[in-house]
């Protein structure tokens, strides 16, 4: 018989989506979590069987945590500020709101507090951007077995190889890795849709690269179920109750 090893209490916790695992611990340290209906301590470790329940008042934190979708523009980058360059959370502003938000949820500056991008895009890329101050949809987007799609525009110049298109739909490497099997077609004669499953830096460029074609315009479209339909440039709105990724 196989033996079960025990594995951290706030592994096992994003392992079931409870939260992220440093959420775990947060909640682990107020004393917001029980296992078996005992409280639980920092770095205790449980067993698939062992029952976890979460406290109301963390769930009632992860209620009040917001998702947002922005449409980046070309020129702002999606995480820290660099030189000569703003960063993407600059523009969640009260004036930038989208005005056909539909979620109804108010703007407080305190949602500012932990809001972090769920993903790149390049700064001369532009789209949907996710932001989020909950580490389940983080993780659902970014995490290490991540499997949502992300769907792209890309204008392309160039002269296509032979077999070019197959070997962007599956067989080209990257950083001396096999890339994961895409979905990529022509949508006209100088534009394709892509559909990947992973995230590697400037991936779509560089693929493009590998097969005669140089990217002159790259627009993030989807994510997951949700799109970026009439969403604005440089405007932003919450993720709805009713949407998933």
């Amino acid at each position: 018989m196989t033996k079960i090893e025990p594995m951290r209490l706030s592994k096992r916790m994003a392992e079931l989506k409870m939260c992220s695992r440093r959420e775990a611990d947060h909640y682990i340290e107020q004393g917001w979590v029980r296992v078996n209906g005992v409280v639980a301590v920092l770095g205790q470790k449980v067993v698939p069987t062992d029952r976890i329940d979460l406290d109301k008042i963390a769930h009632q934190q992860q209620a009040q945590r917001v998702t947002i979708l922005l449409n980046k523009p070309v020129g702002f980058v999606s995480g820290q500020p660099e030189k000569d360059y703003r960063a993407a959370i600059e523009l969640i502003t009260a004036d930038n709101h989208w005005d056909g938000d539909y979620s109804k949820i108010p703007f407080s500056i305190k949602q500012l507090k932990g809001l972090a991008p769920a993903g790149r895009l390049d700064i001369d890329s532009v789209g949907l951007l996710v932001l989020t101050q909950d580490g389940r949809i983080a993780k659902q987007l970014i995490g290490e077995h991540s499997d949502s799609e992300k769907e792209y525009l890309v204008r392309v110049k160039g002269n296509l190889t032979e077999n070019g298109l197959a070997l962007l739909n599956h067989g080209l490497s990257l950083d001396g890795e096999k890339l994961r099997p895409a979905k990529v077609e022509w949508q006209n004669e100088d534009q394709l849709r892509f559909v990947l499953k992973q995230g590697k830096k400037r991936q779509i460029r560089r693929m493009c690269e590998l097969v005669g074609l140089r990217v002159v315009g790259l627009k993030r479209i989807r994510i997951g179920k949700v799109k970026l339909g009439a969403l604005p440039v440089g405007q932003w709105r919450y993720l709805g109750a009713n949407e998933r990724f």
